[in-house]
């Protein structure tokens, strides 16, 4: 995603491979390709795409990875991220607030990204 014009070129592609994979949806690069098809859908303003892969990526790491793992929190926010631009101010504050919770206790009250779940809260 860090180059937005070729994204925006095989979004219609990714998306494709992943409804029609065979891929588990647990499978890293199908869950890889999930999250960077949400991440390129979101810097485009098209936030209700993107919210249905974020919750796909989320619930896939909580079940995966744990729901206090990093890439979990990180899930989190982006979908916190994504129901802020939607206007949906009460789910983004909630999830926002779990994703402030969990990282002080798993990452402590200093680290940067319970710092930056902080700010997203202020």
């Amino acid at each position: 995603y860090s180059n937005r014009s070729k994204w925006r070129r095989l979004l219609l592609h990714a998306k494709y491979i992943l409804l029609y994979s065979l891929a588990e949806e647990d499978d890293g690069d199908r869950l890889e390709l999930a999250w960077k098809c949400a991440i390129t859908l979101y810097s485009d303003g098209r936030y209700n795409e993107a919210e249905e892969l974020f919750v796909q990526v989320m619930e896939t790491r909580k079940k995966k990875l744990g729901a206090d793992h990093p890439d979990t929190l990180t899930s989190m926010a982006n979908l916190a991220s994504t129901y802020r631009n939607q206007g949906r101010w009460d789910a983004a504050e909630e999830l926002e607030v779990q994703v402030m919770e969990t990282s002080k206790k798993k990452l402590g009250a200093d680290h940067p990204s319970t710092l930056t779940s902080m700010a997203n809260l202020a």
